[in-house]
């Protein structure tokens, strides 16, 4: 009797079992649908192809409706032709990690290009432009604005590397061999984390009111970084660049940023801007150069007029603040050529001259610093030898 009980137990045991894990019997009524998703659903984006981007006389494939688009694969240029042309604002273009490559002979077409006149919203990213007969991305030639270009590798272009317009954004690119800049970008534009190296003009070129973070301009045939206007450049690198390191023109900002071994200037500056915490070292000419109403504040200078004739701080014009720099190692320490400036709290040490002021200028006193005759150690107090307490004072050393 318990037997019998035990196993009819054990079977409704199974049986409840059987009804959790396999569901209802009974099928909902209606049509039975599939659960597989489409491929749209699964890839929500547009393919570059002859059926969805059909190309025309001067274009392998053309957007001409906002959407987000991704390659397929990689794309051979042909003679008369760009590569994708872009004729629509609202387009988001995902190379892929594809290669768009052009051939010899093709003639002046882009890789990448926008060729309508006030385009906005376009982003290009992720992939490699080469080798085209004008520029390898070119969103700056038709000047679309709020342009983006993320991640893009750009080599061996005929015209600039990369080019966004106005307001535009360019981030994570190299630019590397191209025949006019590497990195170019309109007013308004912000430059980040990006490098050009062996372009023959110049490695970043900016318009008015642009921002360049964190970037490395190398072996350009021109300028390293060059800029117009109201710009602000921090955290940058220019090196061996046959120009000069970094260019500005008026109202700019240069931080943090290193100018070294390059032919001509280290950072050079027009009137009113400010240059800080920066290091020129190794360049030909000047290591820092600037015209009228800059500051010039707590840079290092070494080493400059390398092969040539230079300062580690040239101002040329007047109104000029130039404080807490240390230089050495030049033809001239501080060199200011003009009346009207002010020099406090620098030093200088093992320049040709420390210092070459000009008539009319203001400074703090210069004063040769004394050195310690025996070693210190010691936590007590020691007399200090630089022969002046005044905080505005001028050393060499």
């Amino acid at each position: 009797m318990n037997r019998t009980r035990i196993i009819t137990a054990a079977a409704l045991t199974l049986v409840a079992a059987g009804l959790v894990f396999a569901g209802p019997l009974d099928p909902p009524a209606g049509p039975v649908t599939s659960t597989y998703k489409t491929l749209t659903e699964v890839e929500p984006r547009i393919a570059i192809n002859a059926t969805n981007t059909p190309g025309d006389a001067d274009s392998l494939f053309r957007i001409s409706q906002p959407g987000s688009y991704y390659l397929t694969g990689n794309i051979t240029g042909v003679v008369g032709k760009h590569g994708i042309e872009i004729a629509a604002s609202g387009v988001t273009l995902d190379l892929m990690g594809f290669d768009l490559s052009g051939i010899p002979g093709m003639g002046a077409f882009d890789g990448v290009s926008a060729t309508v006149n006030s385009l906005t919203d376009i982003t290009i990213r992720n992939g490699s432009v080469r080798a085209w007969g004008d520029e390898g991305v070119d969103l700056g030639t038709s000047a679309p604005i709020n342009s983006a270009v993320i991640d893009v590798r750009a080599s061996g272009n005929t015209g600039n590397g990369i080019s966004a317009g106005t307001g535009g954004t360019i981030t994570g690119c190299s630019a590397y061999q191209n025949t006019v800049s590497g990195i170019s970008i309109g007013n308004g534009g912000t430059i980040t984390g990006c490098s050009a190296y062996d372009n023959t003009g110049n490695g970043i070129f900016t318009s008015t009111g642009c921002t360049i973070t964190g970037c490395t301009a190398y072996d350009n045939t021109g300028n390293g970084i060059f800029t117009s206007t109201g710009c602000t450049i921090t955290g940058c690198t220019a090196y061996l660049n046959d120009g000069s390191g970094i260019t500005t023109s008026f109202g700019c900002t240069i931080t943090g940023c290193t100018a070294y071994d390059n032919t001509d200037i280290g950072i050079e500056a027009s009137g009113g801007c400010t240059i800080s915490n920066s290091i020129a070292r190794l360049n030909t000419l000047d290591g820092i150069r600037v015209f009228s109403s800059c500051v010039v504040l707590a840079n290092m200078c070494s080493f400059n007029g390398n092969g040539g004739d230079g300062a580690g701080i040239h101002a040329t014009g007047s109104d000029n603040r130039i404080e807490g720099n240390n230089c050495t190692g030049a033809d001239r320490g501080i060199d200011v050529d003009v009346a009207g400036n002010i020099i406090i709290k620098n030093t200088c040490s093992v320049n040709t001259f420390n210092w070459s002021i000009a008539i009319g200028n203001s400074f703090g006193p210069i004063v040769v610093a004394g050195t310690n005759a025996a070693v210190v150690n010691t936590n007590g107090a020691v007399a200090g030898n630089l022969g002046s307490t005044d905080p505005n004072a001028n050393f060499s050393y």
